[in-house]
């Protein structure tokens, strides 16, 4: 009922940036939380940065300082601005979407996840 659309992954040179997006589609009344996992092969998927829909926000210690995270409320999306970015940065990173509330066709509370984009960062 909840589909997370990303774009922006791709390849960069240590200490460049980028800027991943995340669009929630569908009939969505309200979603608690929305951020950005990332994941490497043979490890568990991490927080890397939530906001509330007040606009709380939380960060790994390791990209604080480095990463932003932004949300339109209204648009339902959610952006993470990484600026010099490491090698180690290197993952797929999941969007997700926490208590996100449907109303159509009937009212259901749920968490979504993106299918993942790829954020390669070379030395």
């Amino acid at each position: 009922q909840v589909q997370l659309v990303e774009s922006g992954g791709g390849l960069v040179q240590a200490g460049g940036s980028l800027r991943l997006s995340c669009a929630a589609k569908g009939n969505i009344f309200s979603i608690d939380v929305m951020g950005w996992y990332r994941q490497t092969p043979g490890k568990q998927r991490d927080l890397v940065a939530s906001v509330t829909s007040g606009g709380g926000t939380n960060y790994a210690d390791s990209v604080k300082g480095r990463f932003t995270v932004s949300r339109d409320n209204a648009e339902n999306t959610v952006n993470l601005q990484m600026n010099s970015l490491k090698p180690e940065d290197t993952a797929v990173y999941y969007c997700f979407a926490e208590n996100a509330q449907v109303v159509v066709p009937e009212r259901r509370v749920a968490n979504y996840w993106g299918r993942g984009t790829q954020v390669t960062v070379s030395s």
